[in-house]
């Protein structure tokens, strides 16, 4: 059996080798880069790297050869260049044979209509046509998402949202990683959808678990999308990005993201760690809490 996963030199792609490699021979894993020697630290450790760009697919055809299991981590960019990097992907894994496809992709895919869902759709779309065996690994929110917004709060802003009461299933990003490994290492997970979630919450919940773990109260400042761009310019945020934020907090606001399940369980054997002490994990790994 060969494994290959796309896009490792992100976080995610990152984790889930590492966490492959702790239950599978690193002969029988292969990663796909566009920029193969940025993945020199997997070859050293006798992972195969392939080259394979999703905006060239003859590359593809290359890289995916001899390929069982693959994982398609969504690509970044526009939902446009997305749709158009994921069909590519999927239309080689297609040609090359591959056996069963697992792509990470975003809560409540199907029916969502957060400005992210697009891509996701779409790619769950064209999988499904192939008839491929597939595994849909539906993820909800990063914590590490929170980071900046946590680093305002240790420099004494608030915590800024226009989210209204919409609910978030944040979750480690390892956790997830984890999650994409079991479904890539194990069999059994053919032809299955999994919404990776944690425990549902507010924004003010979320803020009341992380002033538990700063030992601080931390004031929550609901305010409209307008008010929340300006915010967002005043503390720096790139012009470019501000539109993207506002369209994170106007879907969860919608209710885009909540969705709670107890797959994370099904996969880990264990529910995704509690926000409490998640964050405790991140405050610590923060330079600034050192």
């Amino acid at each position: 059996m060969k494994i290959l996963v796309t896009g490792v030199t992100g976080k995610l792609g990152t984790k889930i080798v590492e966490t492959l490699l702790k239950s599978v021979p690193a002969d029988q894993l292969a990663v796909s880069v566009r920029n193969p020697e940025k993945a020199e630290g997997f070859r050293a450790r006798g992972v195969e790297v392939r080259q394979g760009d999703f905006d060239h697919p003859k590359t593809l055809d290359t890289a995916l050869t001899g390929i069982d299991r693959l994982l398609i981590i969504s690509a970044d960019g526009d939902n446009e260049t997305r749709i158009r990097q994921h069909t590519n992907a999927v239309a080689a894994a297609e040609r090359a044979g591959v056996k069963f496809i697992a792509y990470t992709s975003l809560v409540n895919a199907k029916e969502s209509k957060m400005f992210l869902s697009p891509p996701h759709k779409a790619t769950e779309e064209a999988i499904l046509r192939t008839r491929i065996p597939y595994s849909f690994l539906r993820n909800n929110w990063y914590l590490e998402n929170e980071i900046s917004s946590i680093q305002g709060v240790l420099a004494g802003a608030p915590w800024v949202t226009s989210a209204g009461s919409g609910k978030v299933g944040w979750a480690l990003q390892q956790e997830y990683a984890e999650a994409a490994a079991a479904v890539l290492a194990e069999d059994g997970h053919e032809n299955t959808v999994y919404e990776l979630s944690g425990k549902l919450m507010t924004q003010e919940q979320f803020a009341s678990a992380l002033g538990e773990v700063l030992g601080k109260d931390i004031p929550v400042q609901q305010v409209d999308d307008e008010a929340y761009a300006d915010i967002m310019k005043g503390a720096g945020v790139p012009d470019f990005l501000v539109p993207f934020l506002i369209g994170i907090q106007q879907g969860i606001r919608e209710g885009g993201l909540e969705v709670e399940s107890n797959d994370f369980e099904k996969l880990l054997g264990r529910p995704a760690t509690p926000v409490r002490e998640a964050l405790t994990q991140i405050v610590r790994g923060m330079p600034s809490s050192k």
